[in-house]
């Protein structure tokens, strides 16, 4: 087995013939590209052996640019992503554009379904990587779009659902909880979904709490909240949401506080909601200063 330095030289020696026959130029027009794409395949493999990631990268990438322009758009797609798999080590912007340049050739074949997936790892990166919310949640809505356009509901909600927290974080309230209520009703009759209904109307009726260009018509939202699930209503997220609104449209902050301690000792709230809980309180104490 080579050593890491033998591995590392190996990619180097690929490299510089893979350059070579880039560059050739023959009788006719004749050229190596495709040679040059095989042997820049070949560095990225050897990089990728010794985590040299960005190397890997690199010599991906270029095999793409080689196999674009002898309009082999297959494999040169295949490139672009296995560069992208090593960007995401080392350089999350670049995995973003490269999948990219994957995605647009995947949208040309007509597979969006696969398209969609890149993008929502796309989406993924922004989030986490990248940390840039608002370039997450436009890349989540993009394959949302696509994966209902190919008829994949459960992937498309999923992509929903993440649409409408970074909305919430956003403080776009509006926009998430129409999200939310969407997913809602159309888990309603899915039998693995259903069960999660109730959490998905519990963060849309948050967020019509937070929204303050909805003030006055909270009462409204659960009853549309009733007409989505009619089992709702039973619930102890339907009791919580009914106690906020009460406290809120009151401005009773001491008994909305306690109403969310007790709701809170017996069902976690996650950070999400905590946020969003905060800022309808702060609301609230604003109100009641002036």
């Amino acid at each position: 087995m080579d050593s890491k330095e033998q591995t590392e030289e190996k990619a180097f020696a690929c490299l510089r013939d893979a350059e070579k026959k880039k560059n050739y130029k023959g009788w006719f027009g004749r050229n190596k590209l495709d040679e040059a794409a095989e042997q820049f395949q070949n560095a990225g493999n050897y990089f990728k052996c010794i985590k040299k990631w960005k190397e890997a990268g690199d010599a991906y990438y270029q095999a793409a640019g080689c196999l674009i322009v002898i309009q082999e758009n297959d494999e040169a797609t295949t490139s672009f992503i296995n560069a992208s798999k090593c960007y995401k080590k080392s350089s999350p912007i670049e995995a973003v554009n490269s999948l990219k340049q994957a995605i647009q050739f995947l949208i040309e074949k007509g597979k969006l379904n696969q398209a969609a997936n890149h993008q929502k790892t796309i989406a993924e990166i922004y989030e986490t990587d990248l940390m840039d919310t608002e370039k997450a949640l436009e890349a989540y809505e993009n394959a949302a779009d696509w994966y209902s356009t190919e008829n994949s509901p459960v992937l498309s909600s999923q992509c929903s659902l993440k649409v409408a927290h970074l909305c919430g974080e956003l403080e776009q309230y509006e926009k998430a909880y129409g999200l939310f209520e969407k997913v809602a009703s159309n888990s309603v009759d899915n039998d693995l979904a259903k069960w999660s209904v109730k959490e998905y109307l519990l963060k849309a009726g948050l967020c019509h709490l937070a929204n303050k260009a909805n003030e006055g018509g909270f009462l409204t939202f659960l009853d549309t909240f009733d007409e989505i699930d009619g089992t709702f209503r039973d619930t102890r997220e339907y009791k919580f949401l009914e106690n906020l609104v009460t406290f809120s449209e009151e401005k009773r902050v001491d008994d909305f506080v306690k109403c969310i301690s007790e709701y809170d000792s017996l069902t976690r709230l996650d950070p999400w909601k905590t946020k969003i809980l905060l800022k309808i309180k702060k609301d609230m104490e604003e109100v009641s200063i002036l």
